[in-house]
């Protein structure tokens, strides 16, 4: 290579303050949501080493599947199946078939609606339309989506300005009117193509969700449910502002809710974790059209569930041309991000590590996810040394999955940077490096407290100072490259994430002089690839600590406190009003 059952972890009865806008449904009867969300590609279990797991197996969707039909035939005709974004990105088998290999395992759960999140327009306009709003769409999930416009799409410019789906769906359960209003993302992902949602138009949904409230509760409805990847935060915000909405099932942030998040107009806000880890069950009683009562179960998917056999055999047969076996072949299949060649089945041992890879720890724990994760400290490890930088970096981001102590696997490199990059060299100021490193400043999009889009960005052969109490521009201090204070006017090289539809970014940083890492016959080195090839270079390819230095970033004052009654991982602030 060269530079060129079911565990139950809370069951909670809620009396409901009645909404202070009119009520217009009078029907009386129960329903179930069952709420999943926030997959990430994520087929197969994996393990929790956070405090909240102690290296337990979690996820799995032939797992979820088994709990589904369970609770559906405790309460046949009284349950909704809600599917609430990011689930065609985020491991291997979701990337090299662009998102299918998803869809054909989840349309056997029967979908009832689904909320997309930003990382499901990762292949483009084109795709995403073809998967669900198409003459015959692929997926049969259902999308509901108020915020997502057509905005001069090529060959449907007569459509500016349309929803792009349905911005709401009424249904009939038990007898009761449900009205369901869908909130997409505000944001694209953030990924290589700069125009890869071009056609499409996102609003942060705050005149959506007013308008469709309005227009439900005007329409008999028994009970609004909003289906949203705008965030935990962002939901909170919207239905404290906004009267109406008896339920928000969210996705977004990979927040649990063992028990929901009561808004300051009695709306119920629920969040299901990230990658499979947990289901939520909402039963909602019903008296004349008002809600009256609710029981929420927040079931943990571990190996006390069984898998279902039938959709264990669907994920076995989406995943047999990328492991081991007579179907894999080396070579033959296209990274459609990066362009690279898969080399290697998935799930190939690459080598072994002593210390948990991961970044997802809650925020008053040692090392917050918000701030720093092992797995990132890993893999700017391998950037640096692999490109030969002075500093390898990488952009925050609360997507990932968790390695436990023991093999490293192809494939999770794959669920660690899903999103096809090749690894090149550029320079960076000091100035920019400190910039990536106090992250999006608080506020954006009218919600002030967030931290909007992730997390600080992780370096290798730096550390520093933060202070998440100081204003925006001021929070990083104490920064050393390589034990002497980074200089905000000298130039660094720094080793990270490179697309070759935007030449100019590392990291999407504005970057100079770019070396793209090549392999020895010039061929495309995937990301994946790279770090591969530096765990081999470590003794008995072994990540020890030894090898990997963590607690890079000092807090020197602590993130902001818990205040909804969880454990959260991005600090959401005071109640949003």
């Amino acid at each position: 290579m060269r530079l060129r059952k079911i565990p139950l972890v809370a069951g909670l009865f809620l009396a409901f303050s009645s909404v202070t806008v009119a009520q217009a449904g009078t029907g009386t009867g129960e329903v179930t949501f069952i709420h999943m969300g926030d997959l990430h590609g994520h087929l197969i279990p994996h393990p929790n080493v956070r405090s909240d797991g102690n290296g337990q197996s979690e996820g799995g969707v032939a797992r979820i599947y088994t709990l589904i039909k369970d609770i559906r035939r405790a309460k046949p005709e009284q349950t909704l199946l809600v599917n609430t974004g990011d689930t065609l990105h985020g491991g291997a088998e979701a990337l090299f078939t662009q998102g299918e290999a998803m869809i054909k395992v989840l349309n056997a759960f029967h979908i009832d609606a689904y909320a997309p999140g930003n990382w499901d327009y990762v292949y483009g306009a084109n795709k995403f339309l073809d998967y669900f709003t198409g003459q015959q769409p692929k997926a049969n999930w259902h999308p509901v989506i108020s915020n997502l416009y057509y905005d001069n799409y090529p060959g449907a410019e007569a459509r500016t300005g349309q929803n792009v789906a349905a911005p709401y769906i009424i249904k009939t359960i038990n007898g009761l009117r449900v009205g369901i209003i869908g909130f997409t993302s505000d944001r694209g992902p953030q990924a290589g193509d700069p125009n890869i949602t071009k056609g499409l138009k996102f609003t942060n949904g705050e005149a959506e969700y007013q308008k469709y409230v309005k227009l439900l509760r005007e329409q008999d409805v028994d009970l609004v449910v909003a289906i949203s990847e705008l965030g935990l935060h962002g939901n909170l915000t919207l239905a404290n502002r906004i009267p109406g909405v008896d339920i928000i099932l969210s996705s977004d942030k990979h927040e649990i809710t063992p028990k929901p998040i009561v808004s300051k107009h009695g709306t119920l806000v629920v969040e299901q974790g990230m990658d499979g880890q947990v289901v939520g069950e909402l039963n909602v009683r019903i008296v004349k059209g008002k809600v009256v009562s609710s029981k929420y179960t927040s079931h943990r998917i571990t190996d006390r569930i069984r898998e279902d056999r039938g959709i264990a055999a669907l994920v076995k047969s989406v995943r047999l041309p990328y492991v081991a076996g007579p179907k894999f072949r080396a070579g033959e299949i296209k990274n459609p991000i990066s362009g690279a060649r898969l080399r290697y089945p998935i799930d190939t041992v690459i080598g072994q590590t002593e210390i948990p890879l991961y970044r997802s720890n809650f925020s008053n724990e040692p090392m917050p996810g918000v701030i720093e994760g092992s797995s990132h400290d890993f893999l700017t490890d391998a950037f640096r040394v692999m490109t030969g930088a002075q500093l390898g970096g990488i952009t925050g981001f609360r997507y990932g999955t968790t390695i436990a102590k023991g093999p490293i696997k192809m494939e999770d490199l794959y669920h660690f940077m899903p999103i096809g990059p090749q690894i090149a060299k550029g320079e960076l100021t000091g100035a920019q490096i400190k910039k990536t490193l106090e992250g999006q400043p608080q506020g954006e999009q009218g919600r002030p407290g967030e931290w909007v889009n992730g997390w600080t960005a992780g370096y290798s052969g730096l550390t520093a100072d933060f202070d998440p109490r100081a204003p925006q521009g001021n929070r990083v201090s104490n920064i050393l490259v390589n034990g002497k204070p980074l200089d905000p006017n000298a130039t660094y090289t720094v080793g990270g994430f490179y697309y070759d539809l935007i030449p100019n970014l590392i990291n999407r940083v504005p970057a100079k002089n770019i070396v793209v890492l090549k392999d020895q016959d010039d061929s495309i080195l995937d990301g994946t690839d790279v770090v591969k090839r530096y765990v081999e270079t470590l003794p008995a390819k072994t990540v020890n600590s030894e090898t990997l230095q963590l607690d890079r970033i000092r807090l020197i004052n602590p993130l902001p406190q818990e205040e909804h009654g969880i454990r959260e991982i991005q600090p959401l602030g005071s109640n949003p009003m």
